[in-house]
C-alpha cells in the first residue's frame, strides 16, 4: 500500500540513530529511499553517484570488494543488478542502526557472497589481513566525510589493503572547504603511481575520484 501511496505523495517512516542522528526511511515514486538530515544515503541520488564510479571501471577480473560505509545497501544492489557482480564483497559500517535498516527495509544482509561486518571503517582497514581488487570508499556522516578518513594515514594503510593490480573508488564529499584535503589525496594516490580520474559533480553534487593501479 505504502509503495502505491508514494505515487501520490512521499510516505516516511523516521529511525533515531545514536551515529547519524534522525534517519527517514521514504517511500516515494514506488521506490524506498533511505535518507539522513541533509543527504540521501541509499537508493536515490548517492545510487546514482556511485553507478557512475562504478561504470568507469572494469570489473571482470575483481573478485572481491570491500565497500566502506554500507547505508542502506544501494551499491550492493547495483554491483549485482546493473553490473552482475557475483563475486565476494565485504561491507563495513560502524551503525547498527544502519545495519539493521538494510537488513530489514531494504533485505540486504550477510550471505555467502556478503559479509556485513559492524565496524568503525578505520579500524578495519588498519587491522583486516585481507587484500581485496576494489575498495568503495563512501563514508558520510550526513553531508560530511569524518575527518579521519581525509588524512593521508588512513589512505597509507588503505593502499596496503588493495590488490596489486586492484582499484579505488572514492565518493567524496561536495563541501568546497575539503577541496585542498582531496588534492593531497590526489597527489598522493598519483605519487604512489597511480591513474587518478576526477570528476567533478557527479549528479550535480559529489566528486568521485578512481584510482587504478599503472
Amino acid at each position: 500500500m505504502a509503495k502505491l501511496l508514494s505515487y501520490l505523495y512521499p510516505i516516511t517512516k523516521k529511525v533515531k540513530s545514536e551515529i547519524n542522528g534522525t534517519l527517514e526511511i521514504t517511500w516515494y515514486n514506488g521506490k524506498k529511499h533511505l535518507n539522513s538530515k541533509n543527504a540521501n544515503y541509499s537508493y536515490g541520488s548517492l545510487q546514482r553517484i556511485l553507478k557512475f564510479g562504478l561504470q568507469k571501471l572494469d570489473l571482470k577480473n575483481v573478485n572481491s570488494i570491500l565497500v566502506l560505509g554500507l547505508g542502506g545497501g544501494s551499491v550492493i544492489e547495483t554491483l549485482k543488478t546493473d553490473f552482475n557482480y557475483q563475486n565476494q564483497i565485504t561491507a563495513v559500517d560502524i551503525d547498527p542502526q544502519i545495519i539493521a535498516i538494510a537488513k530489514n527495509e531494504f533485505q540486504i544482509e550477510t550471505s555467502k557472497k556478503l559479509n556485513i561486518i559492524c565496524d568503525d571503517a578505520l579500524h578495519y582497514i588498519e587491522n583486516t589481513p585481507d587484500t581485496f581488487d576494489l575498495i568503495i570508499i563512501d563514508l558520510f556522516i550526513d553531508l560530511t566525510v569524518p575527518e579521519q578518513f581525509l588524512d593521508l594515514s588512513f589512505w597509507e594503510t588503505t593502499l596496503k589493503r588493495k590488490s596489486a593490480s586492484g582499484s579505488i573508488l572514492f565518493n567524496a564529499s561536495l563541501d568546497k572547504e575539503l577541496s585542498q584535503k582531496l588534492e593531497h589525496i590526489i597527489s598522493y594516490l598519483k605519487s604512489h603511481i597511480y591513474q587518478v580520474d576526477v570528476y567533478k559533480k557527479v549528479n550535480q553534487t559529489n566528486t568521485v575520484i578512481i584510482g587504478k593501479a599503472l
